[in-house]
């Protein structure tokens, strides 16, 4: 049961994730809020995990929840429910390919469906900065200013911002930038 429970959900994933692997991190969220699969901190860690190895971020993510959950069978699983709905749905266009191509009407979908994927990329934006610079349980329990930031966290952000002004260091590769963060994040103990 567990393991169809897995594919449903990643199922759901795949059909509604519009726009790239950031897109997932919403419904992920929800994921976890409802089966209790992984917290909002164990997400983060996801997060950082999947964009630092290889290959799509939502494949990676499927890939590291139902591992946790299941096992290799809950990887495979979860990981065949997030490409499931791709694979039919480029199967279908795949078909009907030709009449697609000159079809305005699926042009007026795809503008449309742009702004949606956007918005779903600064949801998750939002959400991963608000879990990795903000420290509500730090604030609630000194009820100082000065804990509610991980400021750690915002002077590793402030320094990539900075490099990321400066024209020769912006021509860097962005394994670069994840290799220093990740050495920062071992040294430092980021939270």
């Amino acid at each position: 049961m567990l393991i169809l429970r897995l594919y449903y959900e990643f199922f759901q994933v795949g059909l509604f994730s519009v726009g790239g692997g950031l897109a997932t991190i919403p419904f992920l969220q929800r994921m976890g809020e409802s089966t209790l699969w992984f917290s909002q901190v164990e997400l983060t860690n996801m997060i950082a995990i999947s964009e630092c190895t290889p290959g799509p971020m939502g494949i990676n993510m499927a890939s590291y929840v139902g591992y946790h959950v299941a096992g290799i069978p809950g990887a495979v699983v979860a990981t065949l429910g997030e490409i499931t709905p791709s694979i039919i749905i480029i199967l279908i266009i795949a078909r009907f390919l030709r009449a697609f191509r000159q079809n305005r009407a699926v042009d007026a979908v795809f503008y449309g469906l742009r702004p949606a994927a956007t918005a779903l990329v600064a949801v998750a934006v939002y959400e991963v900065a608000k879990l990795a610079l903000i420290a509500w349980d730090q604030f609630a329990a000194a009820g100082a200013v000065w804990a509610l930031f991980h400021w750690k966290s915002l002077l590793l952000v402030a320094v990539i911002l900075v490099c990321m002004a400066i024209p020769r260091l912006r021509r860097l590769h962005p394994i670069v930038y994840i290799g220093v963060s990740a050495a920062a994040g071992i040294l430092f103990r980021f939270p």
